[in-house]
């Protein structure tokens, strides 16, 4: 009888259970619906890096298991926040614009409102006029389609001209991490309609919502954790399969499984264009709770970073891209808030604040020299320790298989 998804993929619903687990446990420990254990600037922090271990998620899909080091995902992740970003710094200023023009005598008309609106978000850069990346900024729904839209159709245009020249390795990457750089440099430019270098700010404020950021924080927390659920099952479903199969055949030997008759091509747009979209909607998330988006944070840097923390973690494993994911940015978090005490050497004083990246980078090359198959390779020896017990089951795929028993004889 065919097995479920589940029964075959056992590791997926125990990550499920764990990702439920914790969320209970932050929300019953909160200050906005809890005992107030946890602080509502840790629960974001908390909302920030299950956001991260979303994109991670989707770094190890295209690392991990097609072998495409992409330098790049970060600018899916920054426009997915951009995206987002505009609607909710539109639509607060608005709210702020109206009611400040509803105590004139004379009631604006809608060109008034929207003039107002446009000097308020732009006279930063010296503009009052709306661009034309802004004509849907008005709509939330039409918003929440572009955070997907418009990183899939950079990721299926790039991919289309990459793949089809069969660019690979090295190459490749250098490939994703300029069109990294062009992107951030290019919304550093105070006409880019984005307002350059100030970037979008005030994200954390939920237009028309009264609640505090006790629980504005909480419902991030609770969003980021079913994305990383559903990202997480649906990463593992695409894995497990056929189509897991061909991607992984085309990370160790691309020449054969294009030799086999599969359009390689194909596969590789297929899961660059899934992953861009993923990592869209993981910084849909993240910036809003994060409250400001700049072109700073989708610089090339920021892709290496997320290749590091799924090599730390171990790439190849979807657990692993999250435990990496995890503990290399709270890690991060905890050295560069100046909360790691420094060490007096007498002649020096070791401050975290300044040597966290010195110490990222030997974690690097260590787990690479050392330990290839990262923290997630801790659970593989933890696994294979234990002894399978087949109980008669089949040693093969088909009902005539050898039985243990059979073969014990």
């Amino acid at each position: 009888m065919q097995r479920s998804f589940i029964a075959k993929n056992p590791s997926v619903l125990i990550f499920l259970a764990c990702l439920a687990l914790f969320t209970l446990i932050v929300t019953v420990l909160s200050e906005g619906l809890g005992l107030g254990m946890i602080s509502t600037s840790f629960i974001k922090t908390l909302g920030k890096t299950l956001c991260l271990c979303l994109i991670a998620v989707a770094m190890d899909l295209i690392w991990g298991f097609t072998g495409i080091l992409s330098l790049g995902h970060f600018a899916f992740f920054g426009l997915g926040g951009y995206m987002i970003g505009m609607w909710l710094m539109y639509e607060r200023t608005r709210l702020i614009v109206v009611e400040s023009l509803s105590q004139a005598e004379t009631p604006p008309t809608s060109s008034e409102v929207v003039d107002a609106i446009g000097n308020q978000i732009f006279g930063v850069v010296g503009s009052s006029e709306f661009p034309l990346i802004w004509a849907l900024a008005d709509s939330l729904f039409l918003q929440l389609l572009l955070v997907v839209l418009v990183p899939g159709l950079l990721a299926l245009v790039f991919g289309w001209l990459a793949f089809r020249s069969r660019v690979t390795g090295v190459y490749l990457s250098i490939l994703t991490q300029a069109m990294t750089l062009a992107l951030a440099l290019y919304l550093f430019q105070n006409d880019s309609g984005l307002r350059g270098n100030n970037g979008l700010s005030g994200l954390q404020n939920l237009p028309g919502v009264e609640a505090s950021q006790d629980v504005v924080s909480l419902w991030f927390l609770w969003a980021s954790a079913l994305a990383l659920g559903l990202g997480y099952l649906l990463a593992a479903w695409v894995v497990s399969g056929k189509f897991g199969s061909v991607i992984r055949g085309i990370r160790d030997n691309e020449a054969r499984v294009r030799f086999l008759g599969y359009s390689v091509e194909t596969y590789k747009l297929m899961i660059f264009t899934l992953t861009a979209c993923i990592a869209a909607i993981a910084g849909a998330l993240y910036y809003p709770q994060a409250g400001i988006i700049n072109p700073a944070e989708i610089a090339p840097i920021a892709s290496i970073y997320l290749a590091v923390w799924v090599a730390i973690g171990g790439r190849g494993r979807l657990y692993g891209a999250v435990i990496g994911a995890a503990f290399v940015s709270l890690l991060s978090t905890w050295f560069t808030g100046g909360q790691a005490p420094d060490i007096p050497l007498g002649f020096y004083t070791i401050k975290w604040v300044d040597w966290w990246l010195v110490l990222l980078g030997l974690s690097f090359v260590a787990v690479t020299l050392f330990a290839p198959k990262g923290m997630g390779g801790l659970v593989d020896l933890w696994t294979q320790a234990r002894a399978p017990n087949r109980h008669g089951a089949d040693l093969g795929p088909d009902d005539s298989a050898l039985r243990e028993q059979e073969a014990s004889k």
